[in-house]
C-alpha cells in the first residue's frame, strides 16, 4: 500500500532540517523548506557522523559522498599527564566518519536538491497557528500555509520551541586548518587533558567540498567565565598557552594567523518530555540539546529525521506519538550518559578527574567493556530507532528499516 502524503513544513536548513526534507519528499510528501538566512550555510567546525548516522545517509543514497570528503575514524585516544584517560576503538569495518560540517551540509544540501526541495529562505519562523484547515506557519515575513504538519529543526534557538535547556559550565573554542607534517595518526581523534579544567583535541576531518586539502579541526576547552574573556585574549598569548600544554599542536595552531578563524561555542543541556504538539513537531537540537562530548549531535538530528520519516508512513494522528516512541529511549539513554561523561573532562570538579584517570580508564579495558565503549561511540547501544533493524550486515541499506503499518 502506497503511504498517504502530507503537505509539510520545515523550518531550518540545517542538518536535521535537510535530511528531514530529503527523505519526506522523497516518500511522496509536498515539503516546503523555510530557513532564516538568505544563504543556507553551516555553523561550527568539526563533527562526528557514526555508524547510525552513516547508516541515515546510505538510506539518502548520500554515503559514498560523505566518505569521499571525510576522514575515516578508528579511535579516539585521550591522555591526561602520562596516563592514558580514554581509549576507544570502533569495530573493524564500522568506523566513525569525522568531518567539517560544511561538508556534511554540501551532502544534505545535495541529497534534499535532488529530491526537488528549493528552500524559501529569509524566513525566520516566529510561531505557529492551527486553523480548521490546518496548521500556519508565521516567519518575519508573513503568514504561510495551510500545512498538515510543521517539523520544527530550527535548531538552539527555535522560537517554536517550549524547550528550555540549563547551560552548561564549559564551552570550547574551535578552528579548522590545513593538516600539516605531524606525527599524529588521520585516523584518531586525539585529546590531552588537565583534571577536567583543560582540554584540548585534534580531530581530522578530510576536506572540504572542491578542495582535497586535507585538514582538523582543534578545540580548546574554556569555562564559561573565559569564555565571557575570549574577544580580549590575545591570540598570540593563547597559542602560546595551549603550544605549551601540549606540544604536539603546535603546528596545527602555526596555522592560525586570526582569531576570526576560531568560533566560540557554548553548550547546554535538556529535553523535551513531549517533542509533538497537535500538527508541530521538534527534531534536532529544538528538542533536545548536549554537550558534544560523545560525538553524537549530528547523529542524533539525522536519526530524528529518519524516525519521522518511518512514522508518517501511517496517519497522522498516530504518526508523532509512534515518532515519539520509537526515538525516546535511545535520546535518554544517550543524554543520561552525556550528562555523566561530560563533567569528568569539563568542569572544575578535582575528584572526577581522579576518578576517570585511576579507576574509570583502566577498567574501561577489561572484557566486556571496550565492545560496550564501542557500541555507545557507535550510537547502537541500544536500538536507535524502535524497529530498526539490527546487525553488521543491515548497517546503511535502506531496505534494513522496518515499520509497523
Amino acid at each position: 500500500m502506497r503511504p498517504m502524503t502530507h503537505k509539510i513544513a520545515i523550518t531550518g536548513a540545517g542538518m536535521g532540517g535537510l535530511a528531514a526534507a530529503a527523505l519526506l519528499a522523497r516518500d511522496g510528501h509536498d515539503v516546503t523548506l523555510f530557513e532564516r538566512f538568505e544563504t543556507p550555510k553551516p555553523l561550527g567546525s568539526g563533527l562526528v557522523i557514526q555508524p547510525v548516522g552513516l547508516a541515515v545517509l546510505d538510506a539518502l543514497g548520500a554515503g559514498d559522498t560523505a566518505r569521499s570528503l571525510g576522514a575515516s575514524l578508528t579511535r579516539m585516544l585521550g591522555h591526561s599527564g602520562d596516563r592514558v584517560a580514554l581509549d576507544v576503538a570502533y569495530r573493524a569495518g564500522q568506523p566513525g566518519l569525522a568531518m567539517h560540517r560544511a561538508s556534511l551540509f554540501h551532502v544534505l544540501w545535495q541529497a534534499a536538491r535532488g529530491q526537488g526541495i528549493a528552500p524559501v529562505t529569509g524566513q525566520a519562523a516566529q510561531s505557529t497557528h492551527a486553523t480548521p484547515t490546518g496548521i500556519h506557519l508565521v516567519t518575519d515575513q508573513g503568514e504561510h500555509g495551510p500545512f498538515d504538519l510543521i517539523v520544527d529543526a530550527s535548531g538552539a534557538g527555535s522560537l517554536l520551541s517550549p524547550l528550555t535547556a540549563r547551560p552548561l559550565p564549559f564551552g570550547a573554542v574551535w578552528a579548522h586548518v590545513p593538516w600539516p607534517a605531524t606525527d599524529l595518526p588521520a585516523t584518531e581523534l586525539r585529546q590531552r587533558y588537565h583534571r577536567a579544567s583543560r582540554m584540548a583535541g585534534i580531530l581530522p576531518i578530510g576536506c572540504l567540498p572542491g578542495d582535497p586539502t586535507p585538514r582538523a579541526a582543534v578545540f580548546w576547552s574554556l569555562s564559561g567565565a573565559e569564555l565571557d574573556h575570549w574577544p580580549a585574549r590575545p591570540l598570540d598569548a593563547w597559542k602560546a598557552e595551549v603550544g605549551a600544554f601540549w606540544p604536539a599542536m603546535t603546528p596545527f595552531l602555526d596555522r592560525i594567523s586570526d582569531k576570526a578563524q576560531l568560533t566560540a561555542a557554548r553548550y547546554t543541556h535538556g529535553t523535551l518530555g513531549k517533542p509533538y504538539s497537535d500538527r508541530l513537531v521538534h527534531i534536532g537540537d529544538a528538542a533536545h540539546r548536549a554537550s558534544p562530548q560523545l560525538g553524537q549531535g549530528a547523529n542524533m538530528a539525522l536519526l530524528d529525521a529518519q524516525a519521522l520519516a518511518l512514522a508518517l508512513r501511517q496517519p497522522l494522528d498516530e504518526a508523532l506519538r509512534a515518532y515519539h516512541r520509537s526515538r525516546r529511549w535511545h535520546l535518554a539513554l544517550y543524554q543520561a550518559l552525556s550528562a555523566a561523561f561530560t563533567p569528568q573532562y569539563q568542569s572544575h570538579s578535582r575528584a572526577l578527574p581522579v576518578l576517570r584517570d585511576h579507576v574509570l580508564s583502566p577498567l574501561s579495558r577489561l572484557w566486556p567493556l571496550p565492545r560496550i565503549l564501542s557500541a555507545l561511540v557507535s550510537g547502537d547501544l541500544i536500538p536507535p530507532i524502535a524497529g530498526q533493524a539490527q546487525g553488521a550486515g543491515s548497517a546503511g541499506r535502506p531496505g534494513a528499516l522496518v515499520h509497523k503499518s
